[in-house]
């Protein structure tokens, strides 16, 4: 039985939660943590789940050594799978990626280092983006066109489209030239972060240099629906028609879509009714998303009259579309209507993916059935469809909202040794926590999680600082809030009003 307390340490880079107990001195903050590597580590046999614990326990020197031994035979598949399992620890993915550059048997591929790439782009450390794609230039296995768009969506994410911009035109400057596909994916990274009037007027700029296409028209329309535009949707329509581009079944799925999306439900209809008079080839896409539509209005029969419809059409349903019937039900019916469902589905031969249970855990979570929503995680596990962090995160955030913090501390426990790592909407939530108990040693906890959230290549907001600042202040922990000030300092977060 778990103790009501929590008891983290702060430079274990495999998890903070050891044990749950307070009872800790915290006279040594800034020591860190020794820790002996494993007395018999992976070998070539074990998964990269094996491999990638065992990477997180090794510091930088125990972890050069052992990649140089030879119990590992190091592939690009499983390189790129110890990288996807270490997303959500940056430093020490890229640490073991650089590690292992030397090997003496082993040479990283292109898509090794688009994914350190991508992952040095997330931690906003851009020197060693562009030292990455240097060394790639070096040893001739790139940059390619997808190099390129991970750069780009980064600098985006990160609120840097004109950076971004100046990325894509400076392509050919790196030996990789601009073409039809990098133009269209360029033009998607934009929308899809609701840039899309720059990405328009890049469009227009650009289009006949680079010969337009209906992907590129589409990718237009959709930014616009993405934000409720449905108009201007509509008018880039008319401008591809009239440019002599064929639309497709796409371009009308897009504007559908867009109306479901802006709440246009009469209109949504009546486009949908339009393109069956016109005879359009509608797929399971189009169904899908009428179904979803519906849904998410809260018209239950309407979406299950479509969803029935389209069986009787003779067009199978996908995974996707009974993930969206499932999730509808959950949040505008009831979780057993949902469950009924996934049973249904799982009759008939389809496989669950991550999302359906997903959904299905968080409408089980919704209602208060959290011992049914673990017993669903626990099938998942047998079903050999692997949690996400998003699964763990719903699951966290539900128990915290009951006041269970002691249970989603378990959950978490179960992701920081490696299961599935926690990412930033992991950590803020627990934080939050922390501070809705009003307890002094929660403060300690708060600190901590977010000292690990710093370790590993998070940036939390400042408010997050501020906040568990002021309340270690106010609690005379002095000394720990000295150790958040230097934490705060690495992310370059400094507040300058803040004087111990």
């Amino acid at each position: 039985m778990l103790s009501p307390h929590l008891r983290l340490y702060m430079r274990n880079p495999t998890s903070i939660v050891s044990s749950l107990n307070y009872k800790l001195s915290f006279r040594n903050l800034t020591t860190t943590t020794t820790i002996t590597p494993l007395s018999s580590p992976p070998t070539a046999e074990d998964d990269a789940a094996g491999l990638s614990n065992h990477i997180l326990k090794l510091d930088s020197q125990d972890l050069s050594r052992y990649l140089k031994s030879n119990s590992v035979c190091w592939t690009t598949d499983l390189v790129n799978k110890i990288l996807k399992r270490l997303w959500n620890h940056g430093p020490k993915a890229i640490q073991f990626f650089n590690a292992l550059e030397y090997h003496l048997t082993y040479a990283h591929s292109t898509t090794s280092f688009d994914h350190a790439i991508d992952i040095a782009a997330r931690l906003r450390n851009y020197k060693t983006v562009w030292a990455l794609v240097a060394r790639m230039r070096k040893r001739r296995v790139g940059p390619n066109p997808k190099t390129f768009a991970i750069i780009t969506e980064r600098y985006v994410s990160a609120g840097k489209p004109d950076k971004a911009v100046r990325v894509f035109l400076s392509m050919h400057e790196y030996g990789c030239q601009q073409d039809l596909n990098s133009f269209n994916s360029f033009l998607d990274v934009l929308c899809k972060s609701r840039r899309v009037e720059m990405a328009y007027n890049l469009f227009k700029v650009l289009k006949r240099r680079f010969r337009a296409d209906t992907i590129s028209y589409n990718i237009i329309a959709n930014g616009y629906c993405l934000i409720k535009r449905t108009p201007r949707a509509l008018e880039v329509f008319r401008e591809m028609v009239e440019s002599g581009v064929e639309p497709t079944l796409k371009t009308y799925n897009v504007i559908l879509n867009g109306y479901f999306k802006a709440g246009q439900i009469k209109e949504a209809w009546q486009f949908f009714l339009e393109m069956k008079r016109r005879k359009c080839e509608m797929d399971v896409v189009t169904y899908t998303t009428v179904v979803h539509g519906f849904g998410v209005a809260g018209e239950i029969e309407k979406a299950r009259q479509v969803f029935n419809e389209m069986i009787g059409s003779g067009i199978l349903p996908s995974v996707a579309t009974y993930n969206a019937f499932i999730q509808v039900l959950c949040k505008k019916d009831n979780v057993e209507n949902a469950i009924l469902v996934f049973e249904e589905m799982l009759k008939k031969g389809y496989t669950p993916n991550p999302t359906t249970y997903n959904v299905v855990i968080r409408g089980l979570c919704h209602v208060g059935k959290m011992d049914s929503a673990m017993e669903y995680l626990d099938k998942m596990k047998h079903d050999e469809c692997d949690p996400n962090v998003q699964t763990y995160n719903v699951i966290i955030r539900y128990y915290c909202d009951e006041g269970e913090i002691e249970k989603s501390l378990k959950v978490f426990e179960k992701m920081s040794s490696g299961e599935c790592l926690p990412n930033l909407d992991t950590y803020n939530v627990l934080i939050s926590a922390m501070f809705g108990r009003k307890r002094s040693d929660d403060l300690m906890v708060a600190g901590k999680l977010l000292i690990e959230m710093v370790d590993r290549g998070f940036i939390p907001r400042k408010f997050t600082f501020n906040r568990i600042l002021n309340g270690l202040l106010l609690t005379g922990n002095q000394d720990f809030a000295k150790e958040i000030l230097r934490a705060q300092s690495r992310c370059g977060r400094l507040p300058r009003h803040f004087r111990l």
